[in-house]
């Protein structure tokens, strides 16, 4: 007599780091990923932070504050943000920079075209970004 089979049962799978509750993911694995990855390209005295926020640039209206990574070194020579303008990896993102301790000037769209967002992505999305600037790298 042929045994029966029965059907393997699924391993479910853990859900993605990335759909965690917000503040959560940024807490506790984009900030400190990111600032890993920051230091190993040599910013050795990287402060980030994870605040809400008003934005801070002449012009820019917001209705309210919204949730910013802001990175600074260089005593406070240098510095970025991101802005969430939603409570939401996949929302709205923008992205700012100062240097020589003055506020930022302009804000910029960060991370429109993709369609998956991951927390690699948004690391290296970030890290181009501040090379854009000659900031990790020189040419």
């Amino acid at each position: 007599m042929a045994e029966e089979t029965k059907p393997k049962a699924k391993k479910e799978k853990p859900p993605a780091i990335e759909d965690k509750p917000f503040t959560e993911f940024m807490e506790e694995h984009f900030t400190p990923t990111l600032k890993e990855s920051l230091i190993k390209q040599g910013l050795d005295d990287i402060e980030l932070s994870f605040t809400k926020a008003d934005i801070s640039i002449s012009g820019a209206t917001s209705e309210q504050p919204c949730w910013q990574v802001i990175g600074t070194w260089q005593q406070g020579k240098r510095q970025f943000k991101l802005y969430f303008l939603e409570e939401d990896i996949k929302g709205q993102k923008a992205f700012s920079y100062g240097v020589n301790g003055k506020p930022p000037s302009t804000i910029e769209s960060f991370m429109i075209d993709e369609r998956k967002i991951s927390l690699d992505l948004m690391v290296l999305y970030t890290l181009q970004r501040l090379n854009g600037q000659k900031w990790l790298t020189r040419n």
